[in-house]
């Protein structure tokens, strides 16, 4: 991708951060990753609401991006590159993040764990899961608008397709199943970025 279009993607975005967080020293750079369904969406909003981040969730950045989106590989190219740019713009800028997308592959990750380290954010990796039976009721109930704040156009077909594709995450990282009481381990992720 040329880089005056990425500077034009990122100058967009930028503008339509809104009220960020108190800039940090070392802030929180939390990274999420799971198939759609799962509730990564629930698990971000819920951490944001014990400890201030930016959360930066690659679906609604894909619409503000692409009204229409093809999710062609043209077009995830574009919106991937855009959201690390804009990651390490909030990081260098002392912005907490949580990244709320699928990252399903170690390679995706690799990028983060990246900015990760130039930025010196403090990484912390987490896997949200879901019993396949909780993801089908979430995305039956997404699919028949229930849900009207969720920008996914994910489904069931999406979630089979992906579930082939998904990766172990190799470094340590924490695993939540948001089908149970998930306040103990947002009181651990804000134990570690704290520490």
């Amino acid at each position: 991708m040329e880089q005056n279009q990425l500077n034009q993607d990122l100058a967009k975005l930028i503008e339509s951060l809104g009220q960020l967080p108190e800039a940090v020293t070392n802030p929180g750079f939390v990274v999420v990753s799971g198939l759609p369904g799962t509730g990564k969406t629930f698990f971000c909003r819920k951490l944001a609401e014990k400890q201030p981040f930016c959360i930066l969730e690659s679906d609604a950045i894909r619409k503000a991006l692409f009204p229409s989106p093809d999710y062609s590989i043209a077009e995830s190219a574009r919106l991937f590159a855009v959201c690390h740019s804009l990651i390490e713009w909030l990081l260098k800028n002392g912005i907490p993040v949580i990244f709320d997308a699928t990252n399903l592959s170690e390679r995706d990750r690799e990028h983060l764990y990246r900015i990760g380290d130039r930025t010196r954010a403090r990484l912390v990796l987490i896997r949200v899961e879901a019993p396949p039976a909780v993801a089908y009721q979430r995305l039956q109930a997404r699919k028949n608008g229930a849900i009207p704040e969720d920008k996914s156009d994910a489904d069931w077909e999406v979630y089979r397709r992906m579930k082939l594709r998904t990766e172990k995450i190799l470094r340590n990282h924490f695993a939540v199943d948001t089908s149970r009481d998930i306040t103990p381990v947002i009181d651990k992720i804000i134990h570690t970025i704290n520490r």
